[in-house]
């Protein structure tokens, strides 16, 4: 093991500085490593040194244009500061230069969600659920950008799939309300914002819902 899979294996653990001394002899010792400056953003960014972050990931790019750990970890970074076109700009490096796990396809997919560009949004989050099925987050963002572009259906098929992954899910729960109420089932879509007020009491949203479903079926009865 290496000093760099040393470093890598001492930040999961925790061990922040065991992790940077390490990453700093690597350094030293091959100061042309572009995965040591990847790793060492990447340490500086998950301990909230993000401006300092940007400096080794441009580093390792500025070393090694073809790696793409540190164009998705620079990407994350504009991520978390709400940069969100320059995120996607890295994101889709990442994917350039060969990077095509789940992680990357999401944070792209959410960045386009954050945006509000919904349409780009729905293939990258299409794409993270094909290569992990078991992301809930990806899931739900996934069957949001499908509501929101009115394909309700496809949208209810990925809420219900989230739901069985995790049943405790509120707001995926008051989704799935929303999606029936649009199909005027308000038997059905009153059940779910109950469901959700039973799992987060304070739910303003499916509060609402509710409401409106028991004035639609006091109407009809």
């Amino acid at each position: 093991m290496d000093k760099n899979e040393q470093a890598v294996k001492e930040m999961q653990e925790g061990n922040i500085e065991e992790a940077a001394k390490l990453l700093n002899e690597a350094i030293e010792e091959n100061p042309t490593d572009a995965i040591a400056y990847t790793n060492f953003g990447n340490l500086l960014s998950a301990v909230g040194e993000e401006d300092r972050s940007i400096v080794f990931y441009e580093k390792a790019i500025e070393l090694n244009e073809e790696l793409a750990a540190a164009y998705y970890g620079k990407g994350n970074v504009y991520f978390n500061q709400e940069k969100y076109k320059d995120a996607i700009d890295l994101y889709q490096e990442g994917i350039n230069h060969g990077l095509h796990e789940g992680d990357v396809y999401y944070m792209l997919g959410m960045s386009f969600y954050q945006l509000g560009d919904f349409l780009r949004a729905l293939p990258s989050l299409s794409r993270a659920v094909e290569l992990n099925e078991e992301d809930i987050d990806a899931r739900f963002h996934y069957g949001m950008s499908l509501a929101q572009m009115e394909q309700v259906e496809e949208a209810i098929i990925q809420f219900e799939k989230v739901i069985e992954q995790d049943d405790q899910h509120a707001d995926c729960v008051f989704n799935l309300g929303v999606g029936y109420a649009f199909k005027d089932d308000a038997v059905t879509a009153l059940a779910m914002f109950e469901k959700a007020l039973a799992i987060q009491p304070d739910h303003a949203l499916a509060a609402n819902g509710k409401k409106q479903m028991q004035g639609i079926l006091s109407e009809e009865s």
